[in-house]
């Protein structure tokens, strides 16, 4: 099947667009933009990297494959960041399968070409670490989430970020899926997106959901939503930012003999 997109297309990925703009113009030309496809696998657990992936619509999972054939997400993945962030830390395999839970599009690097680029412009290298910053981020407030928060704090939780993650309030999402990434019985999400249903928060048919009263469904989800969407939204501010918060050179110390 051919998922590439013809035409032009718009780029959302906030780490694209907080680099520099001879950096993005140079990365313009040879970014790979591509459907993402409902279940596609990007890249299975020990995989060598070939691309960087950024998406611009969509969520994409990192999983945990256990033992007896069930799988949890670790963690899921935007147009705040990209797939590949092992890259930036000494690896050249994925540290877990990334698949894709609701469909989008995203753009593929090569590392030929990220490795030119983060030579030529040390913006791209400040870019990609402050994501990765980001992620740890989400990685520890996931811990602490799926320990102690309830199932339709976790629930509305995981929506209202794959609400922020796509153009429309109308993704393509099952149930299977969503209880899959959260690690609950399927029994319990369909519970729990019925009641949302009732009180009008969502509304969901043959695989289409949209979320109708925001309002609702941040009261209902557990406070790590709002601490995981300021980090990624601090991450978006132009590279400036990221200049003013560089470590400052150490200064010399003078020679008193």
């Amino acid at each position: 099947m051919e998922h590439r997109l013809k035409g032009d297309f718009e780029i959302r990925n906030r780490v694209l667009l907080s680099l520099r703009p001879e950096a993005r113009d140079y990365l313009h030309p040879r970014l790979v933009t591509r459907r993402l496809s409902q279940g596609q696998i990007l890249y299975e657990d020990n995989a060598p990297f070939t691309h960087a992936i950024f998406p611009h619509e969509g969520v994409v999972s990192m999983n945990a494959d256990l033992r007896d054939g069930r799988g949890v997400e670790k963690a899921s993945i935007g147009y705040e960041g990209f797939v590949g962030i092992a890259l930036m830390m000494g690896g050249g395999e994925a540290i877990s399968q990334s698949s894709v839970v609701v469909p989008g599009y995203a753009s593929w690097l090569s590392i030929a070409d990220l490795d030119e680029a983060i030579a030529r412009f040390p913006c791209v290298r400040h870019a990609m670490l402050r994501y990765a910053k980001c992620l740890i981020i989400q990685l520890l407030e996931s811990v602490a989430c799926n320990s102690l928060h309830s199932a339709e704090e976790r629930i509305c939780r995981w929506l209202l970020h794959a609400d922020d993650r796509v153009v429309e309030n109308v993704f393509k999402l099952t149930q299977a899926a969503l209880s899959q990434a959260l690690g609950l019985r399927r029994a319990t999400v369909n519970m729990v997106c019925s009641r949302l249903m009732e009180d009008g928060a969502i509304s969901y048919s043959r695989g289409d959901l949209t979320v109708r009263d925001r309002s609702v469904m941040e009261g209902r989800a557990c406070a790590c939503y709002g601490r995981i969407s300021r980090t990624f939204e601090k991450n978006s501010q132009p590279l400036a930012r990221f200049v003013e918060e560089l470590p400052l050179m150490p200064r010399a110390i003078p020679d008193d003999s």
